[in-house]
């Protein structure tokens, strides 16, 4: 220690007597030793590359499965069948999907419905509406507790959720500003398994505790997506970054627009249309891939901060959580290619050209349209867009939401026509939501966070169905189709 200091104190000194020129010299002799050490480590990524270049070759030869064995072994891939409909694997009394009915004994497709705790979608937000409230709160009440909570119950929510609110002290510090990442999904998920360290119950998995730490995870997922997104924006981005605490006396929506604007201004429609968007990504039933992943890690016995990381890893993924965000991209390629927004002959030509692969990402996708469950209509869509028109006008948006509304309705066309789907085809929720957060002003890579603090209310209360009826751990068989090889010696190889 003391020879260490000595040495500092010596190249302190050497430091000051050196003249400018000296100085000049021992720089260019640094920055020249630390090149070349970067160009060292490139080369060395390179060559280690193409050993796994080979390495990826050759496990892809090997696990290759033919497409007709997955018919052959009537293996239900995506456990879907052949038809779409879900293979069921369990039962859950927190929400109901529905989106066909009986006609002369026959399954046919019917306008979407979507049940929480045994109540229409379409009910529950009439209701809010009808008493101008903010809704996602009472919303994470019915879904935890199956029921609509009364006035008197529902203040004691608020402030039970207000008291979570804040994170540990040096939280931000110690967690979130360490080793800040550019995508705030994988930030969430560091810091839900960061507070696992916080907890003093952390493993207990019994009903009342796991209420509580599901109830504080619901509480601060919007200080962990906002806290994550100024830290990437400051760290990564050379932004300037400001750190807003909740507010205890806002709802989670109005939250999450105070702690993003330097200001903390917002409208209430602003602020009422984002706590409908949370309300309407709050659950989805117990089949989709998140909430499915929250079952099958719950069935472990694990933790819950191990099973809020799996769903956030789920959510993630741009085939479950990011598709609002494929829209966004979509649109804005789409206004290149069609200036006019009123030239519907030129908007059908594009969608065109997309089913056909030679638009956009050429994936022959129309990002927005259609669903794994909806044909007819996506309950949460039809809502949705019943209010995007208002902001539309506050913000002065009109025409693009104009622009929305033609490509819904040439789309369905296009898709029915090229594709022959004769069940019906509609825009799922993800068509209009990416919209209203770009006129709420809030950034794309805030897009499926904000899914996150919506769902999490949806995955605690699967959590916890599935710890209070948990018998076996979900353990499905997959048939092995590999074909047998003898062991070869290392010496023979």
């Amino acid at each position: 220690m003391i020879g260490t200091m000595y040495q500092e104190r010596r190249e302190i000194h050497r430091n000051a007597t050196l003249t400018a020129p000296e100085r000049t010299d021992d720089i260019r002799k640094e920055t020249s030793l630390h090149s070349a050490r970067i160009q060292q480590l490139i080369a060395q990524y390179k060559k280690d590359m193409d050993q796994v270049d080979v390495f990826a070759a050759k496990a892809q030869a090997q696990y290759q499965i033919e497409q007709e064995l997955y018919v052959k072994h009537d293996v239900k891939r995506g456990l879907r069948d052949l038809d779409g409909k879900g293979v069921r694997a369990g039962l859950t009394t927190i929400s109901q999907i529905m989106a066909t009915q009986m006609e002369n004994g026959k399954e046919c497709p019917a306008p979407g419905h979507l049940y929480y705790s045994g109540i229409p979608i379409e009910t529950l937000v009439e209701g809010f509406i009808s008493h101008d409230s903010f809704s996602f709160e009472e919303i994470v009440y019915l879904l935890l507790i199956g029921k609509l909570p009364t006035a008197k119950e529902l203040r004691q929510f608020h402030m039970l959720l207000s008291d979570y609110r804040l994170l540990p002290n040096r939280f931000n510090n110690g967690v979130i500003m360490k080793m800040p990442s550019d995508n705030i999904m994988n930030t969430m998920a560091k810091c839900v398994l960061a507070l696992h360290a916080y907890d003093p119950k952390l493993d207990d998995t019994s009903i009342p505790n796991v209420m509580r730490q599901c109830l504080q995870l619901i509480a601060q997922f919007p200080s962990l997506a906002v806290f994550g997104y100024q830290t990437s924006m400051y760290f990564r981005n050379d932004k300037s970054m400001f750190i807003q605490k909740p507010d205890p006396n806002l709802t989670i929506a109005e939250n999450i627009l105070f702690m993003m604007r330097p200001d903390g201004k917002y409208s209430r429609l602003e602020a009422r249309l984002l706590d409908l968007c949370l309300v309407l990504h709050a659950e989805h039933g117990g089949g989709n891939n998140s909430a499915f992943t929250v079952h099958v890690v719950s069935s472990s016995g694990t933790d819950t901060y191990a099973t809020i990381a799996a769903a956030l890893g789920s959510l993630k993924g741009p085939k479950h959580g990011g598709a609002n965000i494929k829209v966004m991209e979509m649109f804005a390629d789409l206004k290149q290619h069609c200036p006019d927004w009123e030239d519907e002959d030129a908007i059908h030509a594009y969608l065109e050209g997309l089913l056909r692969g030679e638009g956009f990402d050429h994936t022959g996708l129309i990002y927005g349209m259609g669903h794994a469950i909806y044909s007819i209509s996506d309950p949460r869509a039809v809502i949705l867009k019943s209010f995007v028109e208002q902001l539309s006008t506050e913000k002065g948006c009109h025409a693009e939401y104009q622009l929305y509304a033609t490509v819904e309705r040439l789309a369905t066309e296009v898709i029915t026509k090229n594709r022959r789907i004769y069940n019906g085809i509609c825009a799922n929720v993800d068509f209009y939501s990416g919209f209203v957060y770009r006129m709420l002003g809030l950034p794309t890579d805030l897009f499926t966070p904000i899914f996150a603090i919506a769902r999490i209310a949806g995955w605690s209360a699967h959590r916890i169905e599935e710890l209070i009826n948990c018998r076996k751990i979900i353990s499905p068989a997959y048939l092995s189709v590999g074909e047998k090889q003898p062991y070869v010696p290392l010496e023979e190889c």
